[in-house]
């Protein structure tokens, strides 16, 4: 497995109504991760075949982050099969190593000519194993 991770400072406009890092922070997050990983593993032919999108999405919510706070945000492929990839994102607390947010999400691969959805060839595949 291929690891991507990348440090996050909660900022004024990350928080809700309760002062913690609002839900919806926390999914643009889990998307813009997936998409830094992407673009980081990609090959240049890839990015101009291909692109992702979102077939499902569970997140698990299991702590909170407040202002002043580092995220340290993991994601990683956990199988890919056809054309859907299993992409796990994980955000802890950078100094308490706590679990924050668990998400499981189902991306579908997609043919940017076409617009349909293509099984994920063996070079794809590999890319994140």
């Amino acid at each position: 497995m291929k690891y991507y991770t990348k440090l996050i400072a909660v900022q004024p406009d990350d928080l809700d109504d309760l002062d913690h890092v609002n839900n919806v922070r926390y999914l643009q997050w889990v998307q813009d991760i997936a998409k830094e990983h992407w673009q980081t593993e990609a090959t240049e032919e890839m990015l101009d075949k291909y692109i992702w999108m979102v077939r499902s999405n569970y997140i698990e919510y299991k702590g909170q982050a407040f202002i002043g706070e580092t995220l340290e945000l993991k994601t990683y492929i956990k199988e890919a099969r056809g054309a859907i990839s299993v992409r796990i994102v994980e955000v802890h607390n950078q100094n308490t190593k706590k679990l924050i947010l668990r998400s499981t999400a189902e991306w579908c691969l997609i043919d940017k000519t076409s617009k349909r959805v293509i099984r994920l060839t063996k070079e794809l595949t590999n890319l994140f194993t």
